[in-house]
C-alpha cells in the first residue's frame, strides 16, 4: 500500500464540486452508499464532509445532527455517520482508514456537543465493517433492516482529551 500523505477532514465547499461529481465506485459498493452528487444538497442538520490529500478530494461522508439520529441511538448527543465514498481511482491507498481515523477529533472541534458517532453498515459489506472496527468503532449489538437487509449498529464514542 502506498504511504498517504497529509490527509484531512475538510467542511465541503464548492471549490470540492467538480472533483466530488466525477466520483466513481465500482457496482459492489454502489449498493452500499451514495456518490457525493447524489448529496450536493444537504438538509439542515446534515453535514457534508470531504476527505482531501494535498487538497484533492479523495473521499466524502455525511454527518447528521437530524432527528434520523434517533433510529440508531438514544444519545441527544450522537451524530450519525452516513454515505462514506472513496473515489474508485483513489482506493487502496489508505484514505478512508486515514479519514476515520481523523474524525473523533474533527468532530470533537467541528461539533462539540457530540460525544458518540453511530453508523449502520450492511451485514455483507465486510470491507467497511473491518474499516470502522479497526478505527474505533464498536457493534452495539443492535440490528436494524435496511433497502438491501441486516444493517449493524455501531458506535464511536469521543473521549474527553
Amino acid at each position: 500500500m502506498e504511504k498517504v500523505e497529509c490527509v484531512e477532514l475538510k467542511h465541503f465547499s464548492n471549490e470540492y464540486l467538480d472533483v466530488l461529481n466525477s466520483f466513481e465506485l465500482p457496482e459492489e459498493q454502489v449498493q452500499f452508499t451514495a456518490l457525493p452528487n447524489k448529496i450536493l444538497e444537504a438538509t439542515e442538520g446534515q453535514h457534508r464532509i470531504v476527505i482531501l490529500s494535498e487538497n484533492e478530494p479523495v473521499g466524502f461522508f455525511l454527518l447528521h445532527s437530524t432527528e434520523r439520529v434517533k433510529e440508531y441511538s438514544d444519545n441527544p448527543k450522537a451524530m450519525l455517520f452516513t454515505a462514506l465514498s472513496v473515489n474508485h481511482e483513489k482506493q487502496g491507498k489508505g484514505y478512508a482508514k486515514q479519514g476515520m481515523l481523523l474524525l473523533s477529533d474533527f468532530v470533537k472541534s467541528e461539533f462539540p456537543n457530540c460525544d458518540e458517532v453511530v453508523l449502520v453498515v450492511n451485514h455483507k459489506n465486510l470491507p467497511a465493517q473491518r474499516l470502522y472496527l479497526k478505527v474505533g468503532f464498536e457493534d452495539t449489538g443492535k440490528r436494524k433492516i435496511g433497502p438491501i437487509g441486516e444493517q449493524f449498529i455501531m458506535n464511536l464514542w469521543l473521549q474527553n482529551t
